[in-house]
């Protein structure tokens, strides 16, 4: 990845859990770096940049209304996510995912293809693709931990990709499923504490 925001400096990763965090569509690393001192200290936090333009902000690829997508698209920057980690998941004690609407769609794509390579994911206020292709490569020999924390009334994931998501969801992992009400398509700070406590309990102990 060409822009990562990271939470410590290079000297003081060796060892520790990787945070990976993937933002939301249309907008940059710098939504997701903002939350680095909400988040358990003992990770180190790496706020990647996704490679697709969108105007004058990014995404991980492109998306409608109706969040319908590309394979193509996404395989391109699934790979890239995945090129970045194998570059310095060898100084980190794990990996673990967190993503933010979009971001939680590319999280949960990258769980979907490389599940032993990721100790948890988190999903914030997104969705899980519905594809046939992705569905196919799926693989999973243990189910791995994941939080899903959003607002029910989130009118930005519409109620065919939430239908979807909580049924992979419920059928592929171990699902910690959280409601904030009056959150909107957002993430609060009672949402953090949550998501502090997960990582806590399946990464760090």
């Amino acid at each position: 990845m060409e822009t990562v925001a990271w939470s410590r400096p290079e000297a003081e990763r060796e060892g520790t859990p990787l945070l990976v965090m993937l933002h939301g569509y249309g907008t940059d690393e710098t939504r997701m770096s903002r939350l680095f001192g909400s988040l358990p200290p003992d990770f180190t936090c790496a706020a990647l940049r996704g490679p697709k333009v969108i105007g004058d902000d990014y995404g991980w690829f492109l998306l409608d209304y109706f969040l319908t997508h590309d394979f193509a698209d996404v395989i391109s920057a699934a790979n890239r996510v995945f090129a970045w980690i194998d570059s310095v998941k060898d100084r980190h004690s794990s990996v673990t995912l967190l993503g933010y609407s979009q971001g939680m769609a590319m999280a949960s794509t990258l769980l979907r293809l490389r599940p032993e390579g990721f100790r948890a994911a988190v999903g914030l206020s997104g969705f899980v693709l519905e594809n046939e292709l992705l569905a196919m490569s799926e693989s999973f020999d243990a189910r791995p931990p994941f939080f899903w924390g959003r607002d029910k009334e989130d009118v930005v994931i519409n109620d065919a990709a939430t239908e979807h998501t909580a049924e992979w969801l419920e059928e592929h992992t171990q699902l910690t499923a959280r409601s904030y009400p009056g959150m909107g398509h957002s993430i609060s700070a009672a949402e953090l504490v949550d998501v502090g406590a997960f990582l806590r309990h399946y990464v760090l102990q």
